[in-house]
């Protein structure tokens, strides 16, 4: 008996950059999720019938409280977790308005490269590396850490 083929979750991910200085923000998984406590860049599955950008709006809506100007895909990446396969439409954001709440319990922060922040997901690895390469940076690998609930091997 054949294995199904995993199916791809969608996800359409806002890399928020603060014009003044260049900054990247980044926020950590909520408790109760997969990852949890993992530093990310924000963003959310892409609901049937959603584009990438009306996914983005809607989750930094719901997740930060703020309502991004625009977006547009700038990358696609697909990265495979032990509990999911996801694949990521990376959307530059440098206008929004409103106020920054942290509306799932989730901290975040502002960063400049190479991040301060640890640990990070694995799946922004290749964004962080493409983003270093852009501003003329080395790039430095975050650490690699596995969640605290990820299966002993």
């Amino acid at each position: 008996m054949s294995e199904q083929p995993r199916k791809h979750t969608e996800v359409a991910v806002g890399v928020l950059i603060r014009l003044s200085d260049g900054a990247l923000l980044l926020s950590t998984r909520p408790e109760g999720k997969a990852y949890a406590g993992f530093w990310e860049f924000p963003g959310g599955k892409i609901e049937a019938g959603e584009t990438v950008e009306q996914a983005l709006r809607r989750e930094l809506q719901e997740e930060l409280g703020i309502t991004i100007d625009g977006a547009e895909v700038w990358k696609v990446t697909e990265h495979d977790y032990p509990h999911a396969l996801v694949r990521l439409h990376w959307c530059k954001v440098t206008a929004w308005s409103g106020e920054f709440e942290m509306r799932e319990g989730q901290r975040m922060a502002w960063q400049q490269l190479p991040l301060d922040v640890a640990p990070v997901l694995p799946g922004a690895f290749p964004v962080l590396q493409w983003l270093s390469q852009e501003r003329g940076l080395p790039f430095v690998a975050p650490p690699v850490v596995a969640p605290a609930d990820a299966p002993a091997s």
